[in-house]
């Protein structure tokens, strides 16, 4: 890994994408993230995706510089990835860094809006957020809306976070606010690591700021959120609760 000139660095966005299982849709959510800004960069973190994921992401890379690839040998979880993610950003010298889902459902092109909050000082960490004013939510069954409801009615009240949307993945860092973090503290590798991650955040001092995203549900594929992660996400919030 190089690391990036020191002094074009702090202008600069890693977005970290976590795959298992997402070649059909990653070649078209990278092209989506690198077309919403000059001044974003993307690293793949893969967890041994049998369909190929890391294969045709390497291929990519021969052609763009901006692309990069950690590829594990094992699912190790969304939580490690992320982790895998932010040493990989802070260490080449990133400003900031994001975390998206690979799947599409994640709208690139509110990645601009993102950064203004950070460039304007008025956020360490900026959520694309379902539930500001002006979010939506597409494509969602009534099963999904009641769980994503409660997960955030839950996070809210027992970590006391003045956040509207506390699940989302889609997320922008400051590189500031990830060295402030107890990073090595953190105990999820799963799903889990999603209201871990606020939470740790918020206890750092964060200055959090919600930009509304329509938010789709994927088209391809399947979920990756398992019975076992929704009630590990739950042991996780009541964990730190106490």
């Amino acid at each position: 890994m190089t690391s990036l000139d020191p002094s074009a660095a702090a202008a600069r966005c890693l977005v970290v994408l976590p795959t298992y299982q997402e070649r059909d849709n990653i070649r078209a959510m990278i092209s989506a993230v690198l077309d919403a800004s000059p001044r974003v960069d993307t690293v793949v973190v893969d967890d041994g995706s049998p369909d190929g994921t890391a294969d045709l992401v390497s291929a990519m890379r021969v052609h763009d510089p901006r692309i990069s690839l950690i590829s594990r040998p094992g699912k190790l979880g969304l939580g490690t990835a992320y982790l895998a993610g932010f040493a990989f950003g802070l260490d080449a010298g990133y400003g900031a860094i994001a975390t998206m889902d690979a799947d599409g459902s994640h709208d690139a092109a509110v990645l601009p809006a993102m950064l203004a909050e950070l460039d304007a000082g008025r956020a360490d960490l900026v959520i694309g957020s379902r539930y500001a004013k002006g979010g939506t939510v597409e494509n969602f069954s009534a099963a999904r809306k009641l769980n994503s409801a409660v997960a955030n009615a839950m996070a809210r009240l027992l970590l006391g976070l003045r956040v509207r949307d506390c699940t989302s993945g889609f997320r922008l860092y400051s590189a500031a606010l990830l060295r402030r973090m107890r990073l090595d503290a953190l105990k999820s590798t799963g799903y889990s690591m999603v209201p871990e991650l606020l939470y740790e955040a918020s206890a750092a001092g964060a200055r959090i700021v919600e930009v509304p995203i329509a938010f789709r549900n994927r088209a391809k594929g399947v979920s990756k959120v398992t019975v076992g992660e929704i009630l590990s996400w739950m042991r996780t919030v009541a964990a730190l609760r106490r």
